[in-house]
């Protein structure tokens, strides 16, 4: 059964620097700690009066290339899915995220930069408990091969599987309880990854100015062309539970339920999200039990 555990923010503001990964403009993020049922929120330092966007699927407004968030009002952040990733992993309810850019930087393609900086900034436990999103009955999404489901259990589990035409990936599939150690040793230092050909499409037409082999793992038809490797031998699909946990964090508690999901990906995520919210008898919303 789940545990009865308290919200959790950062004891110390934290800088990290970067570049964005279709911007290709250098980023600077602050993360700070937030008092309790604040959330996850971002401000935009970088606009006249300082524009909020909350971290809440239903602020969604693109899953083309990335997770992109909206106030209504023109002010846009993007590329979040792996900086939720991490908020999720790691069991943190509340921070303010001030960006001077429309995009978080990608960093080294993954969640690693992100936890390391956290973990120095020190997470710490509030006097208000967690309101947990439990799965009562099975919600099941499918569309031509993609496949999301969240199905009732005692913890939040998460199993990925994907299926790519090339023979360094081919059928991957990766299954995990989702705890802080978990994430930052399985999931977190996994890199985001694309196939060259694809990349040098977007660079001709204005995107992925700021990709490199520094934050993605590149594939060509003959491997991979990094020189390190890879940091797992699946690292393909470990990866993208990393998004999955991202996207799915916009539910905006953590969840208890265990989510299976087949080739899916960022914009499919949040057609999964809305169905959820949609279902409204097949889950509850409460705090854990005494």
């Amino acid at each position: 059964m789940y545990n009865k555990t308290n919200q959790k923010t950062i004891a110390n503001a934290i800088v990290c620097k970067g570049i964005g990964l279709h911007s290709g403009e250098d980023v600077f993020i602050k993360i700070k700690p937030a008092p309790v049922n604040h959330g996850i929120r971002f401000i935009r330092k970088d606009l006249p009066n300082y524009p909020e966007i909350s971290s809440h699927f239903n602020m969604v407004i693109d899953t083309t290339l990335a997770t992109v968030l909206g106030n209504g009002n023109g002010a846009i952040v993007s590329t979040i899915e792996h900086l939720m990733a991490c908020f999720s992993g790691l069991g943190i309810d509340n921070a303010v995220v001030e960006t001077n850019r429309y995009e978080i930087p990608i960093m080294d393609g993954s969640a690693a930069p992100f936890v390391e900086a956290i973990t120095k900034a020190e997470i710490v436990e509030q006097n208000k408990p967690k309101i947990f999103f439990i799965v009562n009955k099975p919600i099941i999404l499918q569309k031509n091969q993609q496949y999301a489901a969240i199905y009732p259990n005692s913890s939040f589990k998460i199993t990925c599987s994907i299926q790519f035409d090339h023979p360094l990936i081919k059928n991957q599939s990766y299954s995990l309880e989702v705890t802080p150690e978990n994430f930052i040793n399985y999931i977190a230092k996994a890199r985001t990854f694309g196939f060259l050909n694809n990349i040098q499409y977007m660079k001709q037409n204005g995107l992925a100015k700021g990709g490199s082999l520094d934050n993605a793992v590149v594939i060509d038809e003959n491997g991979i062309l990094n020189k390190e490797g890879l940091r797992f031998k699946d690292e393909f699909v470990r990866h993208k539970i990393l998004d999955c946990l991202g996207d799915f964090s916009l539910i905006g508690m953590p969840i208890i339920g265990h989510i299976k999901v087949h080739k899916s990906g960022h914009a499919f995520n949040h057609l999964f999200l809305k169905k959820i919210f949609e279902e409204k008898k097949s889950w509850e919303t409460k705090s854990a039990p005494v």
